[in-house]
C-alpha cells in the first residue's frame, strides 16, 4: 500500500467490470489497465512498483500510464484537506475502468463530481433503523408498515442533526413493563422527544487540482518529476523548532534553485502568507508578505488571486 493520499483511489459511478473493458487499448496498455483495475483501492500504482510486479520496465509503463491518462482511464491530481489543526495537500490517483472526458475532470474540480459511493442503499437510514429496534429490544419490533409509516418522523429527527445513538436512546430508554403496541409507542415518543432544529456548520469546499491529461506534464513520472512543469509550490510551515531551516530557508533556496517561478509560503507561526517570484541564481528576488485576511495576487505565471479570510479561523 502507498503512503496515506498517494494510492490508488477508484473514480466514483463505475461501469461493472467486463471482459472487454480495455478492448480499445493496446495489448500492453490493456494488461497494465486490467492489472491497476483489479488492485485495491490504497495500493501503490506508481511506474518504480509497478515495475516490481509486471513485466515490463519502468519507461515502458510510464509511457502505458500517459496513454491511459490519455485515453481518460487515469487521473491524478492533488487536494486540500483542512482540519482544526492542519491544512496540507495530498495527491490523489484516480483510476477508472470508464473512460472519463475532460467534462467529468472539470466538473470534479468543481466538486460537482458524483460521490466516492454514488449506489442507494435499498432503504433509507430512517427505515432501516426502524426495523432493527427489534434486535435492540423486542418488545419494539415493528412489521414492515409500520417502519415505512414511521419513516417519515425518523427522517426529520436526522434532518434536525440528531444521531442515530441519540435516536435509539430516545426510543429505548425507560421502556415501560409492558409495551402493548410497538408502532404506537415508538409514534409517540417521536413526537414527544423530537429535538430542535440545530444551526450545523456549513460544509467547506474542497480545493482540487487535476494534472492535464494533454500536456501529461507528470503523468507516468510517479514520485519523482523534473520541475520543468511546475508553476508554484506551496508550504504550510509546521510548528516545530525545524521549520525555520526547513521551510524558510532549504525548501526557499531549493525551488528557487529548480527555477520554480513562484513559492507560497502559508506561515502559520506569524499568521502570514509569503509569496516568493523571479527565480535567477538560486534565490528569488521578489518577497511580498500578507496577513491572513487579504487578498494575495500570485504574480506571473500563476496569475490567480486567493481570498485568505478563512485562513483567520486557523490563526493561533
Amino acid at each position: 500500500m502507498a503512503k496515506p493520499g498517494y494510492g490508488k483511489r477508484s473514480a466514483p459511478d463505475e461501469r461493472p467490470r467486463g471482459e472487454r473493458d480495455f478492448a480499445h487499448l493496446l495489448p500492453r496498455d490493456a494488461a497494465v489497465a486490467a492489472y491497476i483495475d483489479r488492485l485495491p483501492d490504497g495500493s501503490d500504482i506508481s511506474v518504480k512498483t509497478l515495475a516490481k510486479h509486471l513485466p515490463y520496465g519502468q519507461c515502458a509503463l510510464s509511457t502505458t500510464l500517459n496513454r491511459l491518462q490519455a485515453a481518460g482511464h487515469l487521473r491524478r491530481g492533488s487536494e486540500c484537506v483542512i482540519t482544526d489543526e492542519v491544512m496540507l495537500w495530498v495527491t490523489r490517483t484516480f483510476f477508472s475502468r470508464t473512460a472519463r472526458e475532460d467534462e467529468w475532470r472539470n466538473a470534479y474540480i468543481r466538486g460537482d463530481a458524483p460521490p466516492d459511493r454514488p449506489q442507494r442503499p435499498t432503504r433509507s437510514r430512517a427505515f432501516i433503523l426502524l426495523a432493527a429496534l427489534g434486535r435492540k429490544n423486542p418488545a419494539l419490533s415493528l412489521s414492515h408498515t409500520a417502519c415505512v409509516n414511521l419513516e417519515p418522523q425518523v427522517g426529520e429527527w436526522f434532518a434536525r442533526g440528531a444521531t442515530e445513538a441519540e435516536l435509539l436512546h430516545a426510543l429505548t430508554a425507560g421502556l415501560p413493563p409492558v409495551v402493548h403496541s410497538a408502532a404506537s409507542f415508538v409514534e409517540r415518543r417521536l413526537l414527544d422527544k423530537l429535538p430542535p432544529e440545530r444551526v450545523l456548520p456549513a460544509p467547506r469546499t474542497a480545493l482540487r487540482t487535476l494534472e492535464c491529461g494533454e500536456c501529461g506534464v507528470f503523468a507516468g513520472q510517479g514520485e519523482w518529476a523534473h520541475a520543468d512543469g511546475v508553476l508554484m509550490t506551496v508550504e504550510v510551515a509546521s510548528y516545530d523548532r525545524g521549520t525555520d531551516l526547513r521551510d524558510r530557508n532549504e525548501k526557499l533556496h531549493g525551488y528557487a534553485g529548480a527555477g520554480i517561478p513562484v513559492y507560497l509560503l502559508i506561515d502559520r507561526e506569524s499568521g502570514t502568507l509569503v509569496v516568493h517570484s523571479e527565480p535567477d541564481k538560486g534565490r528569488y528576488r521578489q518577497q511580498h508578505s500578507y496577513d491572513y485576511g487579504d487578498t494575495v495576487a500570485l504574480p506571473h505565471p500563476v496569475n490567480i488571486t486567493l481570498d485568505t479570510e478563512e485562513l483567520k479561523d486557523y490563526a493561533r
